[in-house]
This record gives C-alpha cells, structure tokens and sequence, in this order.
C-alpha cells in the first residue's frame, strides 16, 4: 500500500512539473510575440521616443519624459484623428508606423530597407518640392518618387531618380538647401512604406507656373493642392 502511494506521488509531482513547464514555456513565447502596447499609464523609452516624434510633427504631448499622461493621450488622439487612425489615444502597431517609429527589416536600413541617408534626401527633396502644400501633396511628392524608381524610364534607384537631370528644379535654384520641414520627415517614411495619394502618377507639376508644354499632355490622374499627378 505504502508503495503505490509513493508512486501515485511521484507521478502527480512528475504531471506538476510537466505543467508548471508548459506554462513557462507559454508565457516566454507570449511575452516575445506579443507586443505590449504605450497607452495611458505607460512609461519606459518607448514613451519617449512617442513624445518626442509628436512634438516634432507639432502636437503637445507635454515633455519628453517617459510618462504616458493625460496630455500625450490627448496628443496622440490628434495625431490619430489627423492620419486616419482609430483615435483611442493607444499606441499599437498602425499609430507606430504612422510616427515612423518602427523600422523595416530591409538590409540597407531601418526603412523598409532604406537607409537614414535615403530618408533625408527624400525628406529634402519634398520639403523643397511640396513647400507650401497640404501634407497629402507632400506625401504624393514622395510617392511618385518611390514610383519612378519602379518604372522602366526611370532610374532604379533613390538617388538615381532624384539627381536624374533636369528631374527636380530645387536642385538648381537653391531650394534643396533651405530648411527641411519637420512633416516632410513623416511624408518621407510613408511614401517609403507604400503610401500613394495619387494613385501611381511619375509625373507631377503646377500648371500656374509650368512653360513645359509637354507635361500638359500627360494624363492628369489625381490634383493635390497646387500639383497636378500624371503619368
């Protein structure tokens, strides 16, 4: 009798084991899937870096410091309600590649395989391009930027497209060099993740101020502001 109580034991503590096991097991492959969300009452680096991406775009999170309060909630709610997003003051995945705060898994960089030098050139070039435009036009800068590099008349790579001759006049008059805008930054990383206002136009212009008579034959496919899109 004593025997199969000691067995009977043993086994009960050996399924214990087994379970208290599994259950690690299951938490470690939970805990590295799932991704906790910033909301209100988080704090950490995260946070931070939440704070400081909104106030450069012009929201008042309050200071950078860390703490998921009432005022970042509330920046965040702006942000959201501004690009589209579902505006529950939660920071998940969408809000974070909105911000451009999640990096793509491209060898050649943190942006969807771009580099940080790619993001500052394209960022240049539509601060320059798209100044004084809605920020969708300077989003649609970028894109047929990103579309051209996809065409066969083109060249295939960033730089290629943007120091192509005669492709963009701010090369030539000065306006590469003036101050880029904080927004043309976050235009830049959605143009890079795949955003197209304009529906895939390589061709864009102001006919207030175009002499080209060529581009005035190019089929208009989207008007953005002061920009007409065409391919």
């Amino acid at each position: 009798m004593k025997i199969n109580r000691n067995k009977a034991f043993l086994f009960l503590w050996r399924s214990l084991v087994v379970v208290l096991v599994n259950i690690m097991i299951l938490a470690m492959l939970l805990s590295g899937s799932a991704r906790a969300l910033s909301k209100y009452g988080s704090t950490g680096s995260e946070v931070t870096q939440i704070q400081q991406r909104l106030q450069e775009l012009g929201y008042s999170p309050g200071n950078a410091d860390g703490i998921f309060g009432t005022r970042t909630k509330n920046a965040v709610i702006s942000f959201q309600r501004d690009y589209g997003l579902v505006d529950d003051g939660i920071v998940g995945q969408k809000t974070l590649e909105a911000l451009g705060l999640t990096g793509g898994g491209g060898s050649g960089g943190g942006y969807n395989g771009f580099s940080e030098t790619d993001l500052q050139l394209l960022a240049s070039i539509i601060s320059a391009e798209a100044r004084g435009e809605p920020y969708q036009g300077q989003v649609a800068i970028g894109a047929v930027i990103m579309n051209r590099m996809a065409h066969p008349s083109f060249p295939n790579t960033l730089s290629g497209v943007i120091y192509q001759e005669g492709a963009f006049s701010c090369l030539y008059d000065g306006g590469i060099n003036a101050a880029v805008a904080d927004s043309a930054y976050q235009a830049a990383r959605e143009a890079i993740n795949g955003s197209d206002p304009t529906g895939g136009a390589v061709y864009y212009y102001n006919p207030a101020k175009t002499t080209n008579k060529w581009i005035w034959s190019r089929q208009v496919v989207a008007v953005i502001g002061a920009h007409r899109f065409a391919i």
